[in-house]
């Protein structure tokens, strides 16, 4: 391990994991007094962004691993998720106290507070900061409110037919994906004011989470059911193929998904108290984490695709530092069974992996060229031929 690995305070002070990825440094993080159920890079990756259900939220630096600022003494019941603005000015936070809470990541001060009708079970603000999306047991409820003004300015009743799960933006800050316990995945259209894709039993027990990757196209769930599966929501092609599967994703339940900043990495966590990396492209494991005592509950990449970090039920925090993790024995081998077809970008003329859901005539660009591209509207999908996929 060398110094170069590790930022300030922290050389020499991460030690090994003791599983097969046992060259990989990490760091314990203790502050918390219950489960941790969400967690975030935020400043440029500098600092981290955890909740619990200790009623407490609570800003980390990064060098030092020490405590910045505690946002507490607002919430009386476990946070369910927090999330920081895209600027890192405000976080807003959701509770099973039935509220919502906007929050000065400077000060620490709660800017307001929005109460709903039941348990808030999942929060997220949109891209441009405008909005906020709160998921609500009660009559099964999506609540979005307008961040400005702490307005509630739809309130969608009965969006599924059982408790939503998770709920999020989608990167242009025009759609709201929502998982749930019912199996399924609907996608709501801001402009349009109505649920304009329906997957019905998208999977075969409860949806636990859900991420859209960087330019919008890929949609992640994953499950109840032990598995993973990438929809790519843009071009409708999920529809007429099916979604692609991660195999073998956990030994038990999936509870959280993330993309790299960039869409070629994906990091999941579940149950069995494992951390996997995933080669989107692929879709094959590239690496598997361990240390946790109990459930991982969320997980996060830094945008330099340097840090992991997962929290979890055992009321702590883990920053890995993966930086060299493409070194280990374990993740060459699989990379060489993973193999990939190469194309050259015709923007930047270098060469890049052909996704293998990608067709070579088609995809004539690298995912770092497609990102800097602004996004198409969304499109308007056809008829799906089979009952389980639709749009509305």
């Amino acid at each position: 391990m060398t110094d170069t690995l590790l930022p300030g305070n922290l050389k020499g002070n991460m030690r090994p994991d003791q599983s097969d990825s046992r060259k990989v440094p990490f760091r314990d993080l203790k502050g918390h007094t219950s489960h941790v159920t969400s967690c975030h890079f935020c400043f440029d990756d500098t600092k981290l962004l955890t909740c619990s259900h200790d009623g407490m939220a609570k800003l980390w630096d990064v060098s030092t691993l020490t405590l910045i600022r505690e946002f507490g003494d607002e919430h009386t019941a476990p946070i369910s998720e927090c999330n920081p603005t895209q600027d890192n000015t405000r976080m807003v936070t959701s509770s099973y106290d039935k509220t919502a809470k906007l929050w000065d990541l400077e000060t620490g001060k709660a800017l307001w507070s929005v109460s709903l009708d039941g348990l808030v079970t999942s929060c997220n603000v949109s891209g441009d900061g405008k909005r906020v999306v709160c998921a609500v047991d009660v009559e099964n409820a999506a609540c979005i409110i307008d961040s400005a003004t702490a307005s509630i300015v739809v309130n969608i009743k009965d969006h599924h037919t059982s408790t939503i799960m998770r709920c999020c933006f989608d990167p242009e800050s025009q759609r709201i994906c929502s998982v749930s316990s019912d199996r399924s995945v609907k996608l709501w259209d801001i402009t349009a004011q109505r649920t304009t894709i329906k997957i019905n039993q998208a999977h075969n027990n409860v949806i636990s989470d859900c991420v859209f990757s960087s330019n919008g196209r890929l949609l992640c769930t994953a499950s109840w059911d032990k598995s993973i599966k990438l929809w790519d929501i843009n071009t409708g092609a999920f529809q007429h193929r099916g979604p692609d599967n991660l195999l073998h994703a956990h030994t038990g339940s999936v509870s959280s998904c993330a993309f790299s900043k960039d869409a070629s990495v994906l990091v999941s966590g579940g149950y069995d108290r494992t951390i996997v990396l995933w080669d989107v492209s692929s879709a094959r494991k590239k690496l598997v984490l361990k240390g946790h005592a109990d459930w991982v509950l969320d997980v996060a990449l830094s945008a330099s695709k340097k840090w992991l970090l997962s929290s979890s039920k055992d009321s702590t925090l883990r920053l890995w530092n993966i930086e060299k993790y493409e070194d280990i024995p374990a993740v060459i081998e699989n990379k060489k069974a993973i193999g990939s077809r190469l194309s050259q970008c015709e923007k930047c003329e270098r060469p890049f992996p052909i996704m293998h859901w990608d067709n070579a005539s088609v995809t004539t660009r690298c995912v770092f060229c497609r990102l800097s591209t602004p996004p198409r509207s969304p499109l308007t999908l056809p008829t799906a031929p089979s009952s389980d996929f639709s749009t509305l």
